[in-house]
């Protein structure tokens, strides 16, 4: 029952447009669970045994390097 109410939910937002301040609002939001992602990967990145980091194919300076880097820069 739950997952009928949402996606009725979802379908009435569908056919609706979003306000400006709404798709700032949106917008704002996927960019900072987009940063928190690149934080969170980068950190666990350098936490990473060399085994698994060969296994992707990177060195272990090449994982320092991107671990160092702002969560802002892609």
């Amino acid at each position: 029952m739950t997952q009928t109410t949402r996606t009725d939910a979802l379908t009435f937002l569908a056919n609706r447009p979003l306000t400006p301040f709404s798709t700032f609002a949106l917008r704002t939001v996927v960019l900072l669970v987009s940063w928190e992602e690149l934080r969170r990967t980068r950190r666990s990145l350098k936490d990473l045994d060399d085994h698994l980091l060969d296994d992707i194919g990177m060195t272990r300076f090449e994982a320092q390097k991107e671990a160092e880097r702002p969560f802002w820069q892609i």
